[in-house]
């Protein structure tokens, strides 16, 4: 603090900046976001169109994340969405939706949270989005996915590689990659 004509100043208003003015707060966000790839197949058309029976939905989520340098990951959203029916398949969508994050100051524990449960939950509705819009672009009704939870998805894994290798498992907890949700 310094006193300029009795009024204290404050030479440094950041407590957490370190002497030579780096920021030492922690912090995470999205940077930007994107379809990484996107297929839309409709192998039975136009006969499907005709159908009658109603499809049977098999939907998978998966997460995965990958380190671009110290500050900066990537996070993958793979959605696939398969509709089939008695006759065939009604449509297979499949998804990789990407985003850039930058992770600053935080914790590994909580960059590990943030990149397999925070980051997706962000991303979901653009995801959603673009699966909704390849279904109704492919002639059906949109296909509205419900909401996921996806800190309770990272917490079951979690415990899950914990349970795996108090059992003897080698199982190295590379990511919570859902599965099937």
């Amino acid at each position: 603090m310094a006193e300029e004509d009795g009024v204290l100043t404050d030479l440094n208003p950041d407590p957490a900046a370190g002497a030579n003015g780096a920021d030492t707060q922690p912090s995470a966000g999205i940077i930007a976001q994107y379809v990484r790839d996107l297929s839309v197949e409709n192998p039975n058309a136009p006969d499907v169109y005709q159908w009658t029976d109603q499809p049977q939905i098999d939907l998978q989520l998966n997460i995965g994340a990958n380190k671009v340098n110290d500050e900066i990951h990537e996070i993958e959203l793979k959605v696939v969405v398969t509709a089939s029916g008695e006759k065939g398949k009604f449509y297979l969508i499949e998804l990789s939706y990407g985003a850039l994050a930058g992770i600053r100051n935080v914790p590994e524990d909580q960059t590990h949270a943030f990149l397999y449960a925070e980051a997706p939950r962000l991303l979901f509705p653009f995801a959603r989005r673009v699966i909704a819009d390849a279904t109704r672009d492919a002639g059906f009704p949109p296909f509205i996915m419900d909401p996921v939870d996806f800190g309770a998805l990272y917490q079951q894994r979690i415990a899950q590689v914990a349970q795996e290798q108090q059992a003897g498992g080698a199982a190295a907890p590379a990511g919570p990659d859902s599965g099937n949700a």
